[in-house]
């Protein structure tokens, strides 16, 4: 690819103009996020249990004391041999991120239906040291569109993404997000699902600075391209 060559003068009258198109585009993100923020809520009524390297957890456990909770919903089945790749390119921006959403009263763990140590092995395969539970044996994953029943399976379709449509894996990709506003009070406040979730990928958003873009045109499905980081 070559785009065309120009000036200083006509580089930077086109680079202004886009500037301006860029800040039209961070005002909209910022009035979405405040209709994000403005969401109603309700109220978690299930009792769900978890399974961490310290042993059982509930839902509230998972706050670790503060008042939000993001979930990232991470692709790895009971019967997967490995954690999908996409979810695993996905997964390489989170390490060192926990500590600063800490600061801004926010716990994150990624979850899985996966047995623990088939977790546990994965990630220290991968060099991981985000927090990641097990909820294998509860209905969170099925509850939060995270996985497919097998009649859905069975069926080839399943409730994903807030609609009926095609599927035919088990695990599917999202972020769930809770608050807690005290002992017994734990509520869902947000959740988003495939495209959606581009927005925690910050490779994805180099790639969109640099002129190739994703490079993706062309490909059978976008991510055809990625690897999990030890298979390029």
């Amino acid at each position: 690819m070559r785009n065309q060559v120009v000036s200083h003068e006509d580089w930077l009258k086109a680079r202004l103009e886009l500037l301006a198109a860029e800040k039209a585009f961070t005002r909209q993100r910022e009035a979405l996020t405040r209709r994000r923020m403005a969401m109603p809520w309700e109220r978690v009524e299930k009792a769900y249990r978890f399974e961490g390297p310290d042993g059982g957890l509930t839902l509230e456990d998972l706050f670790a004391g503060r008042s939000q909770l993001l979930v990232y919903h991470f692709m790895l089945g009971p019967d997967w041999q490995e954690g999908c790749k996409s979810c695993s390119f996905w997964a390489d921006n989170f390490n060192g991120i926990p500590v600063h959403l800490g600061q801004r009263d926010v716990t994150f763990t990624a979850v899985s239906r996966a047995p623990l140590e088939k977790i546990e092995s994965y990630r220290r395969r991968m060099g991981w040291s985000f927090p990641w539970v097990s909820s294998g044996g509860s209905d969170f994953n099925f509850d939060y569109q995270a996985s497919a029943t097998p009649e859905e399976l069975a069926a080839g379709r399943a409730y994903y993404n807030f609609a009926i449509c095609s599927n035919t894996v088990s695990e599917m990709v999202g972020v769930s997000v809770f608050y807690r506003s005290g002992p017994g009070e734990v509520y869902h406040t947000y959740s988003c699902y495939a495209r959606g979730v581009e927005m925690v990928n910050g490779a994805y958003h180099f790639l969109d600075l640099v002129p190739k873009g994703r490079d993706e045109d062309g490909l059978r499905h976008p991510m055809e391209w990625v690897r999990r980081h030890d298979q390029y």
